[in-house]
């Protein structure tokens, strides 16, 4: 824990025009939600007076940051999470199907449960490659999206699935169901991916995005809603809440991203009707080709089951 200090941070020329959150990340090496945090709680001023996140600072001024005693964000909690089930123990990874609520890992603001201290609390051993709050992390899941994750257990295993997921050789197959019916009934998205320009929390189909595209199929069709099988071919932040959100077809209960809270009351939805049903890789080691698969959890199955028989 870091003791409570004000760092004075003189904007340099080159610096100018940058955000105050932008700035203060850079500067401090810390996250930017932290960064937004100081300036929201009042931490953050120039001659007095206090900034926003969003404030662009100027060449010469010095910007004076108090620095709070806190807990470490990123510090590893390890508690159990009685909903998540361990698909596969292998000697080199696990394969785990996390519940909803769940985040993959430690993160600035984030004070629930996570994969990576679930684990722990199993007692499994799992790769200390990468930074000490994601290990063993190739690949992660929304906390409001469930379904099937793959850990690595040993060094090789982060190093060889790392790799696979940067170069997308994985399959990634997910279940969504989404307000009325796609045309056509089967198609692709390609649609640039970023932050959302007036929410940084949100993410948006943007003209400089990141590629980002998203292949899909109907499967059933319900009227007010339609039950889609989606294949990511890349793995952005919300990329599948935010391409059919751009459709006007937005995941079942996502309400962050347009969807009607009408009809998620009605499903009895809290959170987006979205699913990780199958994950397919090389193995790391062998490299023999393994694909696993997971049931619906109840709140979407009920959900499912009401929009299948009309009974909402």
């Amino acid at each position: 824990m870091n003791s409570e200090r004000t760092e004075s941070l003189p904007v340099t020329q080159d610096e100018s025009g940058t955000r105050v959150d932008v700035f203060l990340a850079q500067r401090l090496g810390i996250s930017r939600a932290l960064a937004a945090t100081l300036c929201t709680e009042g931490n953050v001023t120039t001659a007095g007076k206090a900034l926003g996140k969003s404030r662009k600072v100027s060449s010469g001024e010095i910007i004076e940051a108090f620095m709070p005693v806190r807990p470490d964000p990123l510090e590893i909690r390890v508690e159990l999470v009685e909903d998540l089930k361990i698909i596969a123990d292998e000697d080199d990874y696990v394969v785990i199907d996390k519940p909803v609520g769940v985040a993959a890992h430690p993160s600035p603001g984030w004070v629930g449960p996570t994969v990576v201290g679930a684990l722990a609390a199993e007692g499994f051993r799992i790769s200390t490659s990468g930074s000490a709050e994601r290990q063993g992390i190739v690949h992660r899941l929304d906390v409001g999206t469930s379904g099937l994750m793959v850990v690595a257990k040993s060094e090789r295993a982060y190093t060889a699935l790392k790799r696979a997921f940067k170069e997308r050789t994985p399959k990634k197959i997910y279940h969504a169901v989404v307000q009325g019916l796609p045309d056509p009934l089967e198609g692709t998205i390609d649609a640039p991916l970023g932050r959302h320009p007036g929410h940084d929390w949100k993410f948006a189909v943007i003209e400089d995005g990141r590629p980002s595209v998203t292949h899909y199929k109907v499967l059933e069709a319900f009227g007010r809603a339609s039950l889609v099988e989606v294949t990511l071919e890349t793995g952005r932040t919300h990329q599948i809440r935010v391409h059919f959100s751009a459709l006007r077809h937005p995941c079942a209960g996502d309400q962050t991203y347009g969807a009607d809270p009408k009809l998620a009351s009605a499903l009895g939805l809290t959170r987006q009707w979205l699913h990780a049903q199958r994950l397919g890789f090389f193995h790391p080691v062998t490299g023999e080709w393994v694909e696993y698969t997971s049931e619906y959890p109840l709140d979407l199955s009920s959900a499912l089951e009401m929009l299948r028989e009309g009974d909402f």
